[in-house]
Order: structure tokens, then sequence, then C-alpha cells
């Protein structure tokens, strides 16, 4: 049974994993035995995190710019130049913008359908050789897509691109869910609800300081609830799941 949800050898592709939830997860699959990449946009932000967390594991930190298709691309390349099996991606790294309907800027849409949906589709397409190659039907490669609760409930908050490009990756999921099971490669997507990050940090406060009265479980969110969302959903335990979406938002969605 301890097999069950053991990750150690695995490794692990994390997109803005450098800060907010990636790094919630980053730490907490080094700590169960995976090696473990995480990318930022900004190199020496991303080498720190990834010196940091040696202690943990075995970390390498990686620049990336996925506000466009071209450096998805460039990044695919730098993992691939690697040489190394690549048992898990998850594609984390995401941008919001919030303002009043009145003036909320045609500028809000391109880089957050980009970075949010586009850079994942291309990550996904321009490593299928390496996934392919470390699937197998017993232990199938895997794809996971950070969405989010705004993604499935309308919230009053004006982020008007993120919420559309959250509620774009969970259906995305399932398509390449779909086109890729025979390849022996799963796709499934998180939704996290309210979690302590820089993100939330940027909501209107009094927004924030009624979450825990509208939360079903009491409190907002926790480094251990994402990743080990994410470490059951990269283990064996989870083999057998793909075009999964799975609230990680305590009892959001599913207590309504």
């Amino acid at each position: 049974m301890t097999d069950l949800f053991n990750i150690a050898g695995k490794r692990v592709l994390i997109t803005g994993g450098a800060q907010g939830l990636g790094r919630m997860v980053a730490e907490r699959f080094l700590q169960a035995g995976a090696h473990v990449i995480i990318t930022s946009r900004k190199g020496d932000i991303s080498r720190q995190a990834a010196d940091a967390m040696q202690v943990l594991g075995d970390c390498i930190g990686l620049e990336a710019t996925l506000s466009n298709p071209e450096g998805a691309v460039a990044l695919a390349d730098q993992i691939k130049a690697m040489d190394r099996p690549v048992h898990v991606l998850i594609n984390n790294a995401g941008k919001s913008w919030g303002a009043p309907l009145e003036s909320f800027p045609d500028k809000a849409w391109p880089e957050i359908m980009s970075i949010n949906v586009q850079s994942p589709f291309t990550l996904v397409r321009e490593l299928l050789p390496v996934l392919r190659a470390t699937g197998t039907a017993d232990d199938p490669a895997r794809v996971i897509n950070i969405g989010s609760y705004v993604g499935l409930a309308v919230e009053r908050l004006p982020a008007y691109s993120y919420a559309a490009s959250k509620a774009a990756i969970h259906h995305l999921t399932r398509v390449l869910a779909a086109d890729l099971a025979e390849s022996h490669i799963t796709v499934n997507a998180l939704a996290p609800g309210y979690f302590s990050t820089r993100m939330t940090a940027a909501i209107d406060k009094a927004h924030m300081e009624q979450m825990p009265l509208r939360i079903p479980l009491g409190r907002l969110g926790a480094a251990d609830d994402i990743a080990g969302a994410c470490i059951y959903l990269s283990s064996r335990a989870a083999a057998y799941l793909t075009g999964v979406l799975l609230p990680v938002d305590g009892g959001l969605s599913g207590c309504r």
C-alpha cells in the first residue's frame, strides 16, 4: 500500500515552480523523493529557489518566458537537451489581471490566454516525444494542468480574462486526455480554490476576509492540499484516471 502513492525517482517539470502554488508543490515532490525542474520568467529567481530547495532533494531551476509560444518551445528544447526522462509535466505558470468591466483593457487578454492556455498546449505538443518515451500502460506519463475554481463557478471578481482562460484549460485538459490516452499519457486538471499566495494577495481585502466563512471546510488551502492532489495524480494510485477535473477548494464547488 505504501507504494501506491510513491513518486520517488520520478522527474517532474513544474512551470512557475519558483513561487506560489508551484513552490508549494515543488517542495513536497522533493520531500517525496522526486527529481524536480522548476521554471520562472526570471532566471535568477528560478535558480535561487532551486538552490534553496536543494536541501530537500535534486532541484534544477530554469528560465522560461511563457507569455508567448516561442518561449514554451524554447523551454521544451532545454528539457529535451537534458536527454533525461520526464514523467510528470505540471502546467502551473499563470497570470491574472483585475480591473472593472468598464475599464478592463483589451491588452489584458492576449498575454493571459497565452500563459494560461496556449503555453500549456505548446509544452505538451513539444514534449510529446519525451512523454511518450516515458509512459507505459501500467504507469502512464502524466500531465497536470492547474486550472482554478473561478473557471468552474462565477466569482464576483473583475478578472474576466483569467476566469475565461481557466475555463478553457479545463476543457483543453479533456480534449488532450482523449487524444493522448493511446500514447500512455494521462491529462488531468486541478481547480484550486483560495490559497494564500501573491496572486490572492491582490484580491480585494474585504472579499478575502469573508472567504473562510464561505468555504465549507472553514479555511484557505495549504501547501499539503495542493501538493497532495498533485502527488496523487502523479502516482500509481491515479494511473487509471484521465480527463478528470479535481477541485481543491475546501468544498466551495462540491457543497453547493
